[in-house]
């Protein structure tokens, strides 16, 4: 165990009370002690309780609990790999130019993003991972351990589908729309996705036995979508949380493409088609929900399901966009994720949520808005109750765990800030990552002044530029032809849908 630490600052966000206040502490200090908050008080009390402790921090500094990403996938985003930025279903078909990087250097590069900008917990949606169990298995096993080494905290998910994986619809559709010459390729493709439900669930089972008991590793459930998932999919996704009470995330109505698909489907709405097979309640996000209708928010709320906002990607892929004052109307746990990257092409959490507090300013004196305040709690309590951490992160109180972020206020607010102005109002609005002096997760510290404590990133990212320059090979140009194709195909099939 690392020794005892105090850390002192301006001010401390420890956590919101019931009505979403921030609960404040200044000129205070924190005592960390075996990787948790043990102490907490004003800076003079806590130097006389412990006056041996190791200090840091002081005047100048504010201290958050740490930032958690709630919905994320990739590391090298699409756009760097050569996929624009089309709407969905089209942008599905322009990844399949996208190259394969190796995971481990994948997972590094977005966090490394991620850690600079405040995150210390990710919620980890593994969608595509070819070959048998085995090397599913040593995949999902590359990233979690990139996540291990560096620092952060993860809790990881096999994204679990067995049908429509271009199209909604069957994948022998697809095949057959096709130029001939492209089907073989396209078939071999689909063919590298072929694990059973079973074998599904055999990764689950095996990630959760290998990462059990683990203080930063987490796993989770992902019932990918919908139209990824036949009745048997839904009813194995079920099984699985009975079985283990492990927490679900599942996309969910991000496009009305989706909606649409959930009525030729039949038997309601997307969200009552997943509650007749027992998927709805505390335990699932439902991530993006662009297209819930009242009467889906509704359900949720009566069954009190967790809802995950990811703004940028709605933007970008045009989506559409959410209401997210609609969600947070309902009271329900509202998180906040960064999906494949944010509006810069990064993973910068802080300004993640400046685009959520920004965009969802309808007209009108009137009219509701986010305040700053819940955008925070999406960031942090909100996010903690989307993974399997739950109360252990997304606060600093005391038994909590030391996941939390030094700011350097100074740098914040130069060279001026009204101190009329609340603190969570001006730490959502001004803070960016350049703010970010100190991260720590479970009490140790991983990344200060600009350097990661455990990974020397300007290695990493030499080896990741060096493996993708290498040329081209002859798959990746049969890749990018099919792309191509099946841009066409997507495009041409959803003419007459909405």
């Amino acid at each position: 165990m690392s020794a005892p630490l105090l850390i002192f600052a301006d001010t401390i966000l420890t956590g919101f009370d019931p009505d979403g206040t921030p609960i404040l502490l200044e000129q205070a200090a924190l005592l960390i002690r075996d990787g948790r908050i043990a102490d907490a008080g004003t800076a003079d009390t806590m130097r006389r309780r412990h006056p041996e402790v190791e200090a840091m921090g002081g005047r100048g500094k504010a201290v958050i609990p740490g930032l958690i990403n709630a919905h994320h996938h990739v590391g090298v985003t699409p756009f760097q790999m050569g996929a624009q930025d089309h709407p969905l279903e089209l942008w599905f078909a322009e990844r399949l130019r996208m190259r394969d990087v190796p995971p481990d250097l994948d997972t590094l590069y977005s966090a490394f993003e991620m850690v600079a900008s405040g995150v210390t917990t990710v919620q980890h949606l593994h969608s595509r991972a070819p070959g048998d169990v085995t090397a599913v298995l040593d995949r999902a096993n590359r990233i979690i351990g990139a996540y291990d080494r560096l620092g952060m905290r993860v809790s990881y998910s096999f994204a679990m589908r067995d049908q429509n994986r271009v199209l909604y619809d069957d994948d022998q559709v697809f095949l057959e729309l096709l130029p001939a010459a492209m089907r073989p390729v396209a078939a071999r493709y689909l063919a590298g996705f072929g694990l059973s439900l079973d074998e599904q669930a055999q990764v689950f089972y095996e990630l959760r036995n290998q990462h059990s008991g683990k203080e930063r590793i987490a796993i989770q459930i992902a019932p990918a979508n919908l139209h990824w998932l036949s009745n048997a999919g839904l009813e194995m996704a079920a099984r699985l949380h009975d079985a283990t009470g492990a927490p679900m995330h599942m996309h969910l109505l991000e496009t009305p493409y989706q909606r649409e698909y959930a009525a030729r489907r039949g038997q309601g709405s997307a969200v009552e088609q997943i509650q007749r097979f027992g998927l709805l309640g505390p335990d699932l996000t439902i991530g993006h929900g662009v297209w819930l209708s009242r009467d889906d928010l509704a359900l949720c709320k009566e069954n009190g399901v967790c809802i995950c906002h990811n703004c940028s990607s709605n933007l970008r892929l045009k989506s559409g966009t959410a209401d997210l004052n609609a969600f947070l109307a309902t009271g329900l746990p509202i998180a906040l994720g960064i999906d494949e990257a944010g509006i810069n092409d990064d993973r910068d959490m802080l300004q993640e949520m400046r685009m959520a507090l920004t965009l969802h300013r309808p007209s009108g004196h009137h009219s509701p808005a986010p305040t700053a305040a819940q955008v925070l709690q999406m960031a942090t309590r909100h996010g903690a109750a989307t993974t399997p951490f739950r109360e252990r992160i997304g606060g600093l109180a005391k038994g909590q765990a030391a996941d939390l972020v030094v700011l350097d206020w100074d740098r914040v607010t130069y060279p001026w800030q009204d101190s009329r102005n609340g603190f969570a109002d001006v730490l959502v609005r001004r803070a960016k990552a350049e703010a970010v002096a100190q991260v720590m997760v479970a009490g140790r510290t991983v990344y200060a002044d600009g350097t990661f404590v455990n990974v020397d990133r300007k290695a990493e990212l030499d080896r990741l530029k060096k493996w993708q320059s290498r040329p081209r090979t002859a798959l990746d140009e049969e890749m990018a032809e099919l792309a191509d194709a099946a841009i066409d195909v997507v495009h041409d099939y959803y003419k007459n849908w909405r």
